[in-house]
């Protein structure tokens, strides 16, 4: 592995040392970038698409602005060896012909080598220049709705789905406030095709404590349509999958989880003999000398009192 030898090198500098160690394997990976770059044959359309789409993904993104000849379906040794160079996992190509006019290509890479591609053609393209309202800061971590029932049935359209939210998800962090989620992606799949929009949260006055939410289209909006796919096969995408073990939580005993995330815990206890339980004592429960307690119905009756 060209990465695992890079790695096992010893560094001459402090500097080398420390992009040796940046590109070294983690724990806890860094946030996926990826590389936008568009092929030899481009249109307007398509070059307008890419810059939008990264100032979506920015800044954890890399815009190539010199022309790449290369088919990555046909051959992908070049999109492999950009993704070493700039330490992307993910990438966006464009590329625009007769046969397969204004062509985007989503895909990302698993060591360095391509997992999955899926093309797609935009059939109707707005820019975020064309929607003259205030947009979101850049930087900003969308929220992700997906509607349609492709996405749960259809086993290109799933993987899709997974593709685009690698794409978009942004960092992972552990809160979010309120203000902060103001930027919606929304996807839809219907009758074959594939919409996305982005929206911006408007938060209204309601006259109560929660606030009216109203959503307002700040762009880029596409209309998709599928064409190729490359997937990867299931051994692999497992292997994809696969977590370290120092990751992985550690079982607890008798500690389980409902849907809602509430914790539930099981106690074990030995079988109590309620024969030695110590109740709470009362005086009308109290037992007389020389009494007997008949029926509950029945008076106490003393022993010694005789019948004349």
């Amino acid at each position: 592995d060209d990465r695992a030898d890079r790695v096992s090198r010893k560094p001459k500098t402090k500097r080398s040392k420390r992009f040796l160690e940046s590109r070294a394997p983690k724990l806890t990976e860094d946030v996926k970038s990826a590389m936008i770059m568009k092929g030899g044959n481009t249109s307007q359309t398509i070059t307008q698409a890419l810059k939008d789409i990264y100032s979506l993904k920015k800044p954890n993104a890399v815009l190539y602005k010199k022309k790449n000849i290369t088919r990555p379906f046909e051959d992908s040794t070049s999109l492999e060896f950009f993704s070493k160079k700039t330490d992307c996992s993910l990438f966006l190509f464009g590329s625009h012909n007769k046969k397969r006019p204004n062509n985007l290509i989503f895909g990302r890479m698993f060591d360095f080598h391509v997992l999955d591609m899926i093309e797609l053609g935009i059939e109707k393209f707005t820019s975020l220049s064309d929607i003259k309202v205030s947009k979101c800061p850049e930087g900003t971590k969308p929220m992700l709705v997906f509607a349609g029932e492709a996405f749960d049935t259809d086993n290109e359209y799933k993987r899709l789905k997974s593709v685009l939210i690698d794409f978009f998800r942004g960092p992972t962090v552990s809160a979010v406030r309120l203000a902060g989620l103001e930027h919606v992606i929304h996807f839809t799949a219907l009758d074959g095709k594939i919409f996305m929009r982005s929206y911006r949260c408007l938060l209204k006055k309601s006259g109560c404590r929660t606030p009216r939410i109203e959503l307002e289209e700040i762009g880029p909006s596409f209309d998709f349509v599928l064409r190729r796919t490359h997937l990867a096969s299931d051994d692999l995408y497992k292997t994809a999958h696969r977590q370290p073990k120092a990751l992985k939580p550690k079982k607890k005993k008798n500690i389980s989880h409902d849907v809602f995330g509430t914790k539930f815990g099981r106690v074990h206890m030995q079988k109590q003999d309620l024969s030695k339980l110590h109740t709470r004592k009362m005086k009308g429960l109290r037992k007389r000398r020389g009494e007997v307690f008949t029926n509950s119905k029945q008076k106490s009756v003393p022993v010694n009192w005789k019948c004349r």
